[in-house]
């Protein structure tokens, strides 16, 4: 018994036109003879086909709902107007298959090959060459694609008369209508040999593996495709080759990463630099350091860019520019989740000046021996000594004017500086 036109769709009855194309566009890819090569595809093929026929038609969907296979069939399993699965699809074969209604002798291209590498960060930024392995569709190499044995003769289909096709009329209760298929004696070619070929058994065609030398752009970035022209499956009756088509797939970086054009390098610094500036080297994809002056209030978050060294631009045609991108470099402020006495009584003592208007905290007033003397206690780094200790910790006097104001931004910037001291490692 034919099987549901509904189900072999795989809609429901109430479906509308939309979601009958849909499912018949998702069939047909999988099924089709040209990309599906395993047995009973075919059949499958030619009954989605079928189906699509009736579904897609108002009225000769009407008729199936009515009286079934009976209403739009004329005792026969084929559609009652003689549809071809192979040559008949119009706009929809067209569209995912490279043209309906031709015939089977013509030259067609042929299909695409896909295959993946896998690049390094640098690889990726700077260009390179990598081989490929693909196994691709070649015209025989004993035949050069003819499907006859070397110095045998070729002649003309007697069954097609060269034209590949073959039309059968078809009767039905609506009448007689004519139906072309590929001629079954030469499967479409419209030649027929006296000895085929012994290699490819006069498929003129036969599969090779062979490595190809792809280069890579500069500036490819994770998930772009290089396309080789040419060298995909070959095509059919002579017409063109495919292409190939090569996936990149970008490794991560140890110290950046990648937005569009620019590298982004992350660093850490400590309060004092925060406050004081200080300068870090950068790395480069190049491998030498670019020194970064890191000013004076950087506050967390900030970014900061080295021009043109980032990644080459790329053409629309894939080829790069002369134009690079920045690395961007962003800064962290690091705060210390632990402190030792000495480090402390520093940022104690900061925070005190910080709510006074500069002003020492009092008490403080330390000579170099005993702030020596207390750094060794404390088991830290030696407090650096000041020319004079006495000045550089007093809190200002007099009535506040510009004298006491700029003693006052000294003695906290000698408080930066040995924050800066202790929480910078030292060189032993």
């Amino acid at each position: 018994m034919p099987a549901d036109y509904y189900e072999t769709l795989g809609v429901a009855r109430g479906a509308s036109d939309d979601d009958v194309r849909r499912a018949f566009r998702k069939k047909a890819m999988e099924f089709h003879p040209d990309r599906n090569r395993t047995p009973g595809a075919e059949d499958t093929f030619k009954e989605i086909n079928e189906a699509y026929q009736v579904l897609s038609d108002q009225e000769k969907r009407s008729r199936y709902d009515r009286f079934g296979h009976a209403g739009v069939n004329g005792g026969s399993d084929q559609p009652f107007d003689g549809f071809d699965p192979f040559n008949g699809f119009g706009d929809i074969f067209d569209t995912f298959f490279g043209g309906g209604g031709r015939s089977a002798n013509q030259a067609r291209a042929g299909e695409d090959i896909s295959q993946r590498v896998t690049l390094t960060f640098e690889d990726a930024v700077f260009g390179c060459e990598r081989d490929v392995e693909i196994t691709r569709i070649e015209a025989c190499s004993h035949c050069s694609g003819a499907g006859n044995e070397p110095g045998t003769a070729v002649n003309t289909c007697r069954t097609c008369n060269g034209a590949g096709q073959v039309r059968r009329a078809q009767r039905s209760v609506f009448g007689q209508f004519a139906v072309t298929t590929p001629c079954p004696n030469c499967n479409g070619s419209g030649r027929s040999f006296e000895t085929p070929c012994t290699n490819c058994r006069a498929r003129g065609q036969e599969r090779r593996r062979r490595t190809r030398t792809v280069t890579i752009p500069a500036g490819v970035d994770d998930g772009m495709q290089v396309r080789i022209t040419g060298e995909g499956h070959a095509g059919v009756n002579g017409g063109p080759a495919g292409n190939l088509y090569v996936q990149v797939r970008v490794q991560d970086h140890a110290v950046f990463w990648r937005e569009e054009h620019d590298l982004v390098h992350r660093i850490a610094i400590n309060l004092a630099e925060a406050a004081l500036g200080t300068t870090k080297p950068i790395p480069t994809l190049e491998g030498d350091a670019v020194e970064l002056e890191v000013p004076a209030g950087t506050q967390s978050g900030s970014y900061f860019r080295v021009r043109g060294r980032g990644v080459p631009h790329l053409r629309r045609n894939g080829r790069p520019t002369d134009r690079r991108g920045d690395i961007r470099v962003m800064v962290d402020v690091a705060v210390p989740s632990k402190l030792n006495k000495y480090q402390r009584r520093l940022l104690e003592d900061l925070a005190y000046s910080f709510d006074n208007g500069g002003k020492a905290p009092p008490g403080r007033r330390r000579s170099a021996a005993s702030g020596k003397a207390a750094a060794r206690k404390d088991a830290a780094a030696a407090e650096p000594a000041d020319d004079n200790p006495a000045d550089a910790d007093a809190a200002p006097v007099g009535d506040g004017g510009e004298g006491n104001e700029k003693q006052g931004d000294e003695k906290q910037r000698g408080l930066f500086n040995r924050l800066k001291d202790t929480f910078s490692p030292t060189d032993d």
